[in-house]
């Protein structure tokens, strides 16, 4: 999940929402979106995980899988359609078959109110800064790999430093002879 952290780091966002046409509810009433921080967004390089949710699960036959999707009522995803205007996406199949839509869009975020993770308060969307094109998962996925790329090698690099420091510290410490 993204961590939005400090003064105004959940306002004005630039925003990437994905939604499925299977994503309705068999009512019609709620829609779910895989909402994430635009990775262009001066928050988004370094996030691990741009989802503003992200539920970790496991499959009946034992692998990890996670649920990215929150709900949102018809109305909020309106909202979301009409801030996005013309700056949307078709999201394809690996038959060039559309399954959904991606959206850009700017607002402001906040912990959702059931369950867990952020959402979109869709009273404050606009749109975004960022234009949406064939190539925007792609780079929202290369974003959040580079990041947990660069934070893997800092960790590195950290767990080197003490031992290096000793090193040191063991060759200052012995007595000189003569």
């Amino acid at each position: 999940m993204a961590l939005l952290k400090g003064k105004g780091a959940m306002t004005g966002v630039n925003l990437i929402a994905k939604v499925y046409k299977n994503g309705r509810t068999h009512d019609g009433k709620t829609q779910y979106a895989d909402v994430q921080v635009d990775a262009r967004d001066s928050r988004g390089p370094e996030q691990t995980n741009l989802h503003l949710k992200s539920e970790r699960y496991k499959t009946d036959d034992g692998k990890t899988g996670f649920n990215n999707g929150a709900p949102y009522s018809i109305g909020q995803l309106e909202e979301i359609v009409k801030a996005a205007g013309p700056n949307t996406e078709p999201i394809l199949d690996k038959d060039g078959n559309e399954i959904g839509t991606l959206y850009g869009l700017k607002g402001n975020v906040m912990p959702a109110s059931r369950g867990t993770g952020l959402v979109v308060n869709t009273k404050s969307v606009q749109a975004s800064e960022f234009k949406i094109d064939s190539t925007t998962l792609d780079n929202q996925f290369a974003s959040m790999r580079a990041a947990r790329e660069a934070q893997e090698a800092a960790r590195e690099t950290q767990v080197d430093a003490p031992a290096q420091e000793t090193e040191q510290a063991v060759a200052v410490e012995e007595p000189a002879v003569g």
